[in-house]
């Protein structure tokens, strides 16, 4: 793979690379820490290693916020990515400018929950909501590729950058403004009747109730 890769650099001599191939399911990569090691970790670093041999000039790594401080083993995963551009960024004979984009969760993008919730209301509920308390950042897709855009053209080599993403969001609080945006009710808790219905699942492997 990383020969294929070199192939393609030494053809097409790339100036930007934009690197988001990753595994980003938290509870998904609990159960396997090899293949979240493989494709976040090990893949990335060949690849930083093949962008500074043929002299790509800018490399950005698109991260998570769950690389900052990280209890789980994609956090993890994606900070040992990080740390695999800083180390060649040192490296006395690169010329490469490696930067970072630390991302909090994308509306509307594959596995958020907008489209989740959206398909679990159009079947006649319920929303699955692990916790009523757990909270989460959130960003729109515009957003995130200003984020990366601007990243690619400020840094000098080295940065990881982070996007204000203001206060942080109930998901609770969200399964219940999308259900009353489709013109339908909330389910009582203790019934069925009269609405959606919102079914607490609890917290799975890797996650936590803030972030």
């Amino acid at each position: 793979e990383v020969e294929n890769v070199r192939q393609l650099f030494a053809r097409f001599q790339p100036e930007v690379l934009f690197h988001a191939a990753a595994h980003k399911h938290v509870n998904l990569m609990e159960g396997q820490p090899a293949e979240a090691l493989k494709n976040n970790f090990f893949a990335t670093s060949g690849l930083v290693n093949a962008a500074s041999t043929y002299g790509v000039e800018r490399f950005i790594l698109i991260s998570t916020d769950k690389a900052i401080n990280p209890t789980s083993v994609m956090g993890a995963s994606k900070r040992l990515a990080e740390l695999s551009l800083l180390e060649q960024q040192k490296a006395p004979d690169n010329q490469t400018k490696f930067m970072s984009v630390r991302f909090g969760n994308v509306l509307g993008s594959s596995g958020s929950v907008i489209p989740i919730f959206r398909r679990q209301i159009a079947a006649g509920g319920p929303i699955t909501v692990t916790d009523p308390e757990v909270t989460r950042f959130f960003m729109t897709i515009p957003e995130a590729a200003q984020l990366v855009l601007q990243a690619s053209a400020m840094a000098e080599g080295g940065e990881v950058f982070v996007l204000d993403m203001g206060e942080p969001v109930r998901i609770a609080d969200l399964a219940k403004r999308l259900i009353q945006l489709t013109g339908l009710a909330v389910a009582d808790e203790v019934s069925d009747a009269g609405g959606i219905k919102i079914h607490f699942t609890g917290l799975r492997p890797g996650e936590k109730l803030y972030e």
